[in-house]
């Protein structure tokens, strides 16, 4: 029985039963011209996080605006429930067994040895993108190794931020706390600066240079990763907003797992804070694809690499109900994500889709995108979302 037979069989996402699995597709998209990329990455956020996956909290109308735009995945999961085998997984089209990275690099609560780093041999989807004459820039973190494992070594022409960090020391200017600091920051800067902000003008400014190219921008943020930290006027923003929920006998936290804690509700106020510096961020870039003349040409994707951190010892800051637990659980709130793709002229906008997909599935859905070759020895358990983002067929 193959991955999705199982989904299927054990009751994920009942409702894919349904056929055809995925709204109809529009046009084709330009044709004979390369589609540009811009993959989005968000550090553990949580399936419930953003409006259009029922949030009532958090404020993300840029994200939102982005599913009107394109398909809607209800039923997207990441290869793994903390970030570094995720991540390797989007990069190479593999599961973090073949591999070997199976935990979060640098963790020690794992029974048997992994990688600490993402193989140099293995030909990333940036490389395979670059080889066919993309600019390619990776901002933000990285979290696959050590020198000289970093971005520039996978395939990227640029690294922005990007080291063996798996969570920045401060997120604010200088993004330095003791002898932390985050490598790999372009020089510049100043007081109260926010790392999401900074890290989207870096974005930007990468893209004007390199306006008339194909490219291939792979944001992958820090945020919403801990230390849990937002702009002071957005905290107050949503602390305003947390004062006025209704209130309720029910208990903020469920007392379930031995020692571990389940949020059962978003009102963190820094949290949601947080939240909203991404979708600032996304609104940006989305902006300055508009005005660079690209936007009708560029493929959007948008993902986070595990679910969101809703369980643990002391308080957690967000909730995945009505999925059960969250980050480092392997059940759903564990692994399922809020999963976008627009692809202009191709994707029927503000259309969705249950079918089962995972994090192992971009590589050779980009490929397929871009009108390259596919490369299953390389992407060989990932699977091409081409039918079902064109509307005309289903996964084998």
């Amino acid at each position: 029985m193959d991955r999705r037979g199982f989904l299927k069989r054990f009751g994920v996402g009942a409702a894919m039963f349904a056929l055809p699995g995925c709204a109809s597709a529009g046009q084709r998209s330009t044709a004979g011209k390369k589609p540009n990329f811009v993959f989005f990455l968000i550090d553990d956020l949580g399936w419930t996080d953003v409006g259009c996956f029922g949030s009532r909290f958090y404020e993300t109308p840029n994200i939102d605006r982005l599913a009107s735009q394109g398909m809607k995945f209800t039923d997207a999961y990441a290869a793994c429930p903390v970030c570094s085998p995720t991540r390797g997984s989007i990069l190479t089209g593999k599961y973090p067994a073949r591999l070997g990275i199976t935990q979060w690099i640098g963790g020690s609560d794992q029974p048997t040895e992994y990688k600490h780093f993402l193989d140099l041999e293995e030909v990333t989807i940036a490389e395979a993108l670059k080889d066919a004459g993309y600019a390619t820039a990776f901002v933000g973190k990285w979290h696959l190794g050590n020198k000289p494992y970093y971005p520039t070594e996978q395939g990227f022409d640029v690294n922005i931020g990007g080291d063996s960090s798996g969570s920045p020391p401060t997120y604010f200017y200088p993004y330095k706390a003791g002898k932390r600091a985050l490598e790999e920051m372009p020089a510049g800067g100043e007081e109260g600066e926010y790392l999401t902000d900074r890290l989207t003008d870096e974005s930007l400014k990468w893209l004007d240079a390199n306006r008339g190219k194909p490219f291939l921008l792979y944001l992958s943020h820090y945020a919403v990763h801990t230390p849990i930290q937002s702009k002071r006027e957005l905290t107050d923003k949503y602390k305003a907003k947390a004062g006025n929920l209704p209130e309720t006998d029910e208990a903020k936290f469920t007392p379930v797992y031995g020692k571990y804690r389940t949020k059962m509700v978003q009102d963190d106020a820094v949290y949601a804070g947080m939240v909203q510096s991404v979708d600032e961020s996304v609104g940006r870039v989305m902006g300055k694809l508009e005005e660079l003349g690209v936007a009708d040409n560029t493929i959007v994707i948008f993902m986070s690499d595990n679910g969101g951190l809703s369980t643990q010892a002391s308080e957690a800051p967000t909730s995945n109900l009505p999925l059960r637990a969250g980050k480092g659980w392997l059940y759903e709130g564990g692994i399922r994500e809020p999963m976008l793709i627009k692809w202009p002229g191709v994707v029927q906008p503000g259309s969705e889709c249950d079918e089962p997909v995972t994090s192992t599935d971009f590589y050779p859905t980009m490929l397929e995108m871009a009108g390259l070759p596919l490369r299953p020895e390389q992407h060989v358990d990932g699977v091409s979302l081409s039918p079902l983002l064109r509307g005309d067929g289903r996964l084998s």
